[in-house]
């Protein structure tokens, strides 16, 4: 059989390479090591050899494999896919999360509390999601989930549907934009950037903001206001490659910090807009 010791080196390799996986997966690691064990024990039994050069091969792969598959099992969605729910209207089961009709009764159902944006709106755990097959999926729930549908329905199929479209507007409007979506995601890791405030944000940059803001306040024509909002969007598309990066590694710190100046990049993207409506 496999011993503690082999346990606890498999255990402080993953706690060595990434030093964030053991604390955000702490409940997933028991899990996990308790069936490895039970799984590995029976293996070595049959076959009677032990490759472990195959454990630190998979290592190397273990967080991008993470990152952008294990949506079922991460802290993020755990909360509801282990619950089982059975429809409040017929009682039968609901196999799907989240679900938002009973397969059998086709009554909806209540939004179910913890669940998260991504899961809703079908999408991918990643900085870089499909915002073309978000925008899909955000138009086919609106158009069944919509409470117009439900006019002639119980009290209570209104209640739910008022309460799924507004849950689905904002999840939509949040996972749309980059800033808005990468501090969603810094949330479900348990940060986030405080409101005014100039933390993260050293004296350089902030000064190549201030001289921003004053060639926009001074600009004269829509050419030069158009000029100054690509450089802006150059910046931005900049960051948010950076962003992705950090979060593909883990770097949580440093997303939040890029995020911060993405911010106030934003910020003079929205003063643009606004410029160039001035003049027309």
């Amino acid at each position: 059989m496999l011993s503690v010791n082999s346990l606890r080196i498999v255990g402080s390799s993953r706690a060595v390479l990434h030093p964030s996986w053991l604390t955000t997966n702490r409940l997933l690691v028991s899990k996990a090591v308790t069936c490895t064990a039970y799984s590995m024990s029976t293996s070595l039994h049959r076959r009677g050899t032990w490759h472990s050069n195959m454990n630190f091969r998979a290592l190397r792969k273990e967080r991008e494999l993470f990152y952008f598959t294990n949506q079922s099992a991460s802290p993020r969605n755990c909360c509801t896919s282990q619950i089982k729910l059975n429809c409040w209207n017929c009682k039968h089961l609901l196999d799907k999360r989240p679900a938002f009709f009973c397969v059998s009764c086709k009554a909806v159902q209540p939004p179910v509390e913890g669940t998260s944006y991504f899961k809703i709106m079908d999408c991918d755990y990643t900085f870089t999601l499909d915002t073309q097959k978000l925008q899909k999926t955000y138009l086919q729930l609106q158009r069944s989930l919509h409470p117009d549908n439900f006019s002639q329905k119980s009290m209570k199929e209104q209640e739910y549907s008022e309460s799924q479209s507004a849950l689905i507007n904002k999840a939509y409007n949040t996972l749309l934009k980059p800033l808005s979506r990468g501090l969603y995601m810094l949330e479900l890791e348990g940060m986030n950037i405080e409101e005014g405030t100039d933390s993260g944000a050293d004296s350089n940059f902030l000064m190549k903001l201030m001289e921003i803001n004053e060639s926009l306040d001074e600009a004269q024509s829509p050419e030069e206001a158009i000029m100054i909002g690509r450089d802006i969007k150059g910046k931005l598309a900049d960051l948010t490659v950076h962003i992705d990066a950090a979060l593909r590694k883990g770097e949580l710190q440093a997303a939040k910090a890029i995020l911060v100046q993405m911010k106030y990049y934003a910020n003079i993207e929205e003063k643009v807009k606004e410029k160039f409506s001035e003049f027309l």
